[in-house]
């Protein structure tokens, strides 16, 4: 058989105009400028707009719109997220690159003022506030903070002592770290905002460790009997001072009455006189049976005596008396 038995058709050319290819290139054009033209900014960041490699403009959230085709590039900058580093320890799952590269033994050994050594542990907590800031004018602006960290605590934990530093100088030494922190952060114009400063962990070296944990236990109890000894002295001398107050009071009534009781007794003689010179018989007999009349009643025995008796009259029932002592 020959291929001229076969009777099959031959494809037929197809011509494509000069017109039809530039149409085709025109809507590839239009499709790519519109894909690499818009871009999103999330709700935490804001869009550094950089033209040719230049930062030209800061845009916030939302859909947006830029040059095509690498004319314009964004970088998305998350200024409403704090960042954290740590330092001596590290979380699992960090996200930060520059908590990876550091040693975290070679990060907490510090020297304190009084040539003693300590461990020390922290957080360092920041934002970004000026993004093409952060962007530019610092390189590797994660790392170099790190390093200002390190250096600024070394520095404020030189100038205490190691018992400062573990127990009682905590909090200032949070507060001095952030404040030189944000000096030296907006003198190199690093575009960031230091937020906290929180140390964690502060320990005695390893070799150390016993020494302290017994001055430690020392102290403690030494704070348990100051803390007895000023309950005592508070349920003393308040009651002390009670019984003071009460005798004292004491004092001023009997004063008072006795005072009192005095003058009264001043004007009644007064008057008692005043009365013996108008009539003095009247007055002596009154004042004599007034006596009487009150010291009578307080005899159980009364025995009557006259001059002119010839013996004891027996008044009063003196014989239901017998035995006794009048």
């Amino acid at each position: 058989m020959s291929p001229r038995d076969f009777d099959i058709p031959l494809p037929t050319r197809i011509e494509v105009s000069p017109a039809m290819v530039f149409v085709v290139l025109l809507v590839l054009l239009i499709g790519s400028g519109l894909v690499t033209s818009i871009y999103t900014i999330p709700a935490e960041s804001l869009g550094v707009v950089l033209r040719f490699g230049k930062a030209v403009d800061e845009v916030d959230p939302g859909l947006r719109f830029k040059l095509p085709y690498g004319i314009d590039t964004v970088s998305k900058v998350p200024v409403k997220r704090q960042l954290k580093q740590e330092f001596g320890f590290g979380t699992a799952g960090a996200t930060n690159p520059a908590q990876r590269s550091h040693d975290p033994g070679k990060e907490t050994l510090m020297v304190t003022g009084d040539l003693n050594a300590a461990l020390v542990e922290w957080i360092l907590q920041y934002r970004i506030a000026r993004p093409t800031e952060y962007l530019f004018n610092v390189r590797n602006p994660g790392e170099t903070l790190r390093d200002v960290s390190e250096s600024v605590m070394r520095e404020v934990v030189g100038d205490r002592t190691v018992d400062e530093v573990i127990t009682i100088g905590r909090q200032e030494i949070e507060s001095e770290a952030l404040r030189k922190m944000q000096i030296v952060v907006n003198k190199y114009a690093m575009g960031l905002t230091i937020d906290q400063v929180q140390l964690k962990n502060v320990n005695p070296p390893q070799a150390v460790q016993a020494s302290f944990d017994e001055v430690n236990k020392a102290q403690q109890e030494r704070e348990k009997l100051i803390n007895i000894a000023n309950g005592e002295y508070n349920k003393a001398v308040p009651r002390a001072r009670g019984q003071a107050d009460r005798r004292i009071r004491e004092a001023e009534g009997y004063q008072t009455r006795r005072v009192n009781e005095a003058q009264g007794d001043a004007k009644r003689f007064t008057a008692l006189l005043t009365e013996y010179l108008k009539a003095p018989d009247v007055t002596r007999r009154r004042l004599y049976l007034e006596t009487l009349n009150e010291v009578l009643p307080r005899l159980k025995s009364k025995i009557i005596l006259d001059e002119a008796a010839r013996g004891i009259l027996p008044l009063l029932q003196l014989n239901s008396e017998a035995g006794k002592t009048p």
